[in-house]
């Protein structure tokens, strides 16, 4: 039932914040042509590994870079990505791993 409850909240709240979804993940692929998604492997319940799924905020391959940490002046961060780290927008795609069960 939890499971249930887990995939209809997040299909609720990805279907409501697509009016503003549609349009970051839009100007964020605009802005260089590459992928508006960053992918990481992040580790989930009884340690399996899984893709976290987040709206990409830096410049392409800025986790190669070596830097462990940012500030809110780090030249890695798009304009776009201001905006997405500013109210957490870059979040939601998370809830694509609710649905997929990926966290668990």
């Amino acid at each position: 039932m939890k499971r249930i409850f887990d995939i209809s909240i997040a299909i609720l709240v990805l279907v409501l914040s697509s009016p503003i979804l549609l349009p970051i993940l839009f100007l964020t692929y605009w802005s260089d042509k590459h992928s508006p998604f960053y992918f990481g492997v992040r580790v989930g319940k009884g340690e399996h590994p899984f893709k976290m799924m987040k709206i990409r905020s830096m410049v392409v391959n800025a986790d190669k870079t070596g830097v462990d940490s940012t500030s809110s002046s780090d030249p890695r961060i798009t304009p776009v990505g201001h905006i997405v780290r500013r109210y957490k927008l870059d979040e939601l795609p998370q809830l694509i791993n609710v649905i997929r069960g990926d966290m668990s």
